[in-house]
């Protein structure tokens, strides 16, 4: 089919959807369904309370980031009442395409048992390298209004080197910060001394710990358990940006007094406008491409 001729179904989520069904209908049909009353759409997107009112089948179904709260509902942060996947994509036209951020094994099975196509729009790269800006501003956002001081020659820890701690990296210096980059890859140290920060072994990090005023995990394995966090100075800050389940053992911190931040999906959080237009802009991709 064309997909500029598509009906898209706009299925929960945040303010990053939102603002994407308010893009996606400047060009095509757009419906939106489990937001509540209060959320604000242009005129051209189509609101829905339920499926069954959806007046055509939808081409294009775009879930959230995640793209499920359960193995049976749609992720709606937004919306009071749960929202049936199944429903949902009783929706799709036949052969439709699902696309949804963080998509899982679950969805997966279920939108083969319709016959459609499901892709996660996550795993573009595109996508994932330019969401690295907003995650990595609203990193700096949280330090500074958490921090008792200026970022101005505290000392930094992050740990990873992947999309994120780049763009951070390249912040926190500009900022003046001491910032110290803990990788495994000799590549990657190198890199960290291009990039003009200080390196660290991961395997090292712990040796040191206690110099830092702020920590910063973008790695989705637990660095910092019981035995790192007691070395930890109590006026630190550590923040957690890596997915579930974390890097930071969160019992432990608490239990010992550490002042830990999990900042999940800061791009819809911070800055859900240019979320939403790097969503939408990845999802045309995703369709040009389709299309040969």
């Amino acid at each position: 089919m064309k997909y500029d001729q598509a009906v898209y179904l706009v299925a929960g989520g945040d303010q990053r959807q939102v603002h994407l069904a308010d893009l996606l209908a400047v060009r095509h049909t757009v419906y939106a369904i489990g937001f509540s009353d209060d959320i604000v759409f242009s005129e051209r997107v189509g609101r829905l309370r339920s499926p069954e009112e959806l007046p055509q089948p939808a081409d294009i179904i775009v879930l959230p980031v995640p793209a499920l709260a359960s193995t049976r509902t749609v992720n709606t942060p937004l919306y009071s009442h749960a929202l049936l996947l199944e429903r949902v994509l009783e929706c799709a036209a036949e052969g439709g395409l699902v696309l949804g951020g963080k998509t899982d094994a679950v969805l997966e099975k279920k939108c083969s048992r319709y016959g459609l196509r499901c892709i996660d729009y996550m795993e573009r790269e595109e996508l994932a390298v330019l969401n690295a800006v907003p995650t990595a501003e609203g990193t700096v956002q949280i330090a500074m209004q958490e921090l008792p001081t200026v970022l101005f020659g505290q000392k930094c820890l992050i740990t990873g080197f992947g999309r994120i701690a780049k763009v951070l990296t390249h912040h926190l210096l500009a900022l003046g910060m001491d910032v110290t980059v803990a990788a495994r890859k000799y590549s990657d140290l190198a890199w960290i001394t291009v990039y003009g920060a200080k390196k660290e072994l991961t395997s090292r990090m712990g040796e040191q710990i206690d110099k830092y005023d702020l920590i910063i995990n973008t790695v989705p394995a637990k660095l910092f358990d019981h035995r790192i966090l007691s070395r930890v100075h109590k006026g630190c800050l550590m923040i957690d940006l890596a997915s579930k389940p974390g890097g930071i053992d969160f019992d432990a911190a608490r239990e010992l007094g550490v002042n830990t931040i999990w900042a999940l999906s800061l791009p819809g959080k911070v800055a859900p406008i240019s979320a939403g237009q790097i969503i939408c802009d990845t999802i045309h991709n995703i369709l040009t491409e389709m299309e040969g």
